[in-house]
């Protein structure tokens, strides 16, 4: 891929306009969030014009949004952010992305490192006994076809229902792992079937669960608040999102939208930005099919979780209760909502996609759990397999700029099949061994396709995103033990 040789000019030291006549037909301008030096490495690939080209979109306010951790994607940048009005606009699938609800959840513990660290090898190898994971993977909960429409309505609360999590982990989910407008009969037979033997499974690609442990705190009192007390902690961050499902009602719904371009009369500048009027019927059904596969997404990670606690309790002997094994927060990296914001002075109800990028509410906004409501959202930002994870809080700059939103991890800067050229998995394993982590994964392909070096700094993201003001860094954490699919 060529780089990119059009037009943006600097604000500020960690925002770049592209101007709104940069091509004929875009309807706001576009903002990226980054520095020079990052603005450079995000150059070398096409992905700000799939920024400028999201600008087409009917109904779309404010800017056309890009994180620092932006790179290519389908049709709207990966780390892209952009919001359409309701009333007269239009919601894209390609603004979600394929993996709906690919998300991440954050567990605190008890434990410090030297209790843990004697057992990593024994915890892990548990772990990825424990948890199904790989390409196709299959679960061990057993559901029909009547069952998962249960699933899809109710997510994370079916999960609990069925002696998955309890009640405290909804209170610290987004949405309370629940978005009430699913409808499970907007959802192909085709979609089911493949989400079917897939709960309870960490899947594959750039999908994880890692051991951490913390090595900085930025703000004591806003970690205290968490559950993060000091350096040392052992922490439990999951990354998966919802499955095969997800990916099918993507593909069902871009066939949909395809025709819907040319019924409404939508001009685009790139087919894979297809898409329909908000109120329309394929509009409404398309966001009650991707709220199905959100709630599946948070179900699937809170049995992925139930099955941690057990590995952690059977390894290191002791019950749940006193390992401390409690959900700080998960949180939504794909997903499309409709919210109410200011725009112009005035209150608007918006779509909002955020694909690749994470919800950053400030302290006191609605949505924002009872537990935090004094600080904020918790922001989770996971980093590359070999290297450091953050936990940031949303901000009120984030809510006026961005709808409320911020970065959602590393980046790639290298795609699949050049990482895999590159690198060895068994060569990426030893060298994460010698910085003492221990991975265990399906395949050493997939290590070689998620090796650091395919992916940009997390640590240059989120200074970007804290000095922009968009979040607000807490702490950071290391992992020492790594499953991958």
């Amino acid at each position: 891929m060529s780089p990119w040789q059009g037009t943006i000019r600097r604000v500020d030291d960690y925002r770049w306009e592209i101007p709104q006549d940069y091509k004929a037909g875009m309807k706001v301008p576009g903002l990226v969030y980054a520095d020079s030096r990052m603005l450079d490495v995000i150059r070398q690939e096409q992905s700000l014009e799939q920024m400028a080209n999201v600008a087409f979109l009917p109904g779309i306010v404010g800017r056309s949004m890009a994180m620092p951790d932006i790179h290519w994607g389908y049709g709207f940048p990966i780390g892209g952010v952009a919001a359409t009005r309701v009333s007269d606009g239009v919601v894209s699938p390609g603004g979600v992305g394929y993996d709906i609800n690919c998300g991440v959840r954050l567990l605190r513990t008890n434990l410090i490192e030297d209790e843990v660290r004697p057992k990593i090898k024994e915890l892990v190898d548990d772990l990825f006994r424990n948890i199904p994971s790989g390409v196709g993977s299959e679960g061990k909960i057993k559901v029909n076809m009547k069952e998962i429409d249960e699933v899809l309505s109710r997510g994370a609360l079916w999960a609990v229902e069925h002696g998955y999590g309890n009640r405290d982990d909804l209170d610290v989910t987004e949405e309370n792992g629940c978005m009430k407008t699913a409808d499970p009969d907007k959802v192909s037979d085709r979609a089911k079937k493949r989400g079917v033997p897939q709960l309870g499974t960490l899947g594959s690609g750039n999908h994880f669960l890692e051991i951490q442990v913390v090595r900085e705190i930025y703000d004591e009192k806003a970690a205290r608040v968490m559950g993060i007390t000091q350096p040392g902690q052992v922490l439990v961050l999951i990354h998966t999102g919802s499955r095969g499902l997800g990916h099918q009602v993507c593909d069902d719904y871009l066939r949909t939208m395809g025709e819907a371009v040319r019924r409404y009369g939508i001009a685009l500048p790139d087919r894979q930005l297809a898409c329909a009027p908000v109120e329309s019927d394929e509009g409404r059904d398309y966001l009650a099919a991707m709220a199905c596969a959100a709630n599946y997404a948070w179900a699937n990670r809170l049995c992925i979780t139930h099955w941690t606690r057990e590995s952690f309790a059977r390894i290191l002997g002791k019950k749940i209760e006193v390992l401390g094994l409690q959900q700080v927060y998960d949180v939504a990296h794909n997903i499309a909502k409709i919210e109410t914001h200011t725009v112009e002075g005035k209150s608007e109800k918006l779509c909002v996609h955020r694909k690749g990028a994470t919800r950053a509410f400030p302290a006191g906004k609605r949505g924002v759990p009872q537990r935090y409501q004094t600080i904020g959202q918790p922001v989770l930002i996971p980093g590359d397999m070999g290297r450091r994870s953050y936990i940031a809080l949303g901000t009120e700059r984030a809510l006026q700029e961005t709808f409320g939103s911020t970065c959602h991890g590393a980046g790639r800067i290298q795609s699949r099949g050049a990482a895999k050229r590159e690198q060895r998995g068994r060569d990426v394993a030893s060298l994460l061994a010698a910085r003492g982590i221990y991975v265990r994964a399906e395949s050493m392909e997939s290590l070689s396709e998620e090796a650091s070096s395919a992916y940009k700094d997390i640590g240059d993201v989120v200074r970007i995103t804290h000095q922009a003001g968009i979040s607000r860094s807490v702490a950071m954490a290391e992992p020492v033990g790594v499953i991958k699919g």
